[in-house]
């Protein structure tokens, strides 16, 4: 993450950002990594009514996601679209990682749909793709829009309780854990989340 000598001025030029998603996994996450930076609300307690996520990719859902919110709020958004990408599967479930199993599926559900559909398969390389967009207003022409992926492997049944969604069926070779066995903190600052994010932060600094 950045050096906290550039928490003041972060907080000068945006006291309060809003968090365009209603997964509580995200906010935890986000709030995590962007404190000390901003101000932070979620959009549930705002209570913004969600709209539906109609794009064909993470980039044009994370876009959808920002505009609504900040059209309901007035605020400055911070929106991420994002899903699990397995080559094997020519990119299932992509955008739609969340609702794998079905609309308003549970975690497990959708991790237990897509072990059922990795049975026979040798070929285990996945990543995770994370978009991130920050928009001042729902007006925004020029938003900022990042992009970032996570490499890794499918494993053959969940380990670990840490993080959500396919976390614990997500391997990678350079700790030798899933990533929900990972700390918060140490999957906050390599995850794809997080590499976007900071990636964000240093455009924000760069536009003042």
């Amino acid at each position: 993450m950045l050096p906290p000598s550039f928490s003041s001025k972060l907080l000068y030029t945006m006291k309060k950002i809003i968090l365009a998603t209603g997964n509580p996994g995200k906010v935890r996450e986000l709030n995590a990594m962007l404190n000390g930076h901003y101000s932070v609300v979620s959009q549930k307690d705002l209570q913004v009514k969600e709209i539906p996520e109609t794009g064909s990719s993470f980039i044009e859902n994370a876009l959808l996601k920002a505009r609504n919110a900040s059209l309901q709020t007035k605020l400055p958004a911070l929106a991420d679209d994002s899903g699990l990408e397995v080559e094997v599967l020519d990119g299932e479930p992509g955008i739609y990682s969340a609702r794998y199993a079905r609309e308003g599926a549970t975690d497990e559900e959708n991790v237990k749909k897509l072990l059922l559909k990795m049975e026979g398969h040798n070929n285990r390389k996945a990543h995770f793709c994370c978009a991130m967009v920050y928009i001042n207003d729902e007006k925004d022409t020029k938003p900022i829009i990042i992009e970032r992926r996570w490499e890794g492997e499918i494993l053959r049944e969940p380990i670990g309780t840490n993080g959500f969604g396919y976390d614990p069926i997500f391997y990678l070779k350079d700790y030798s854990c899933s990533s929900a066995q990972l700390e918060p903190d140490i999957k906050n600052k390599i995850s794809h989340r997080g590499q976007a994010l900071d990636d964000l932060l240093s455009q924000l600094l760069r536009a003042e």
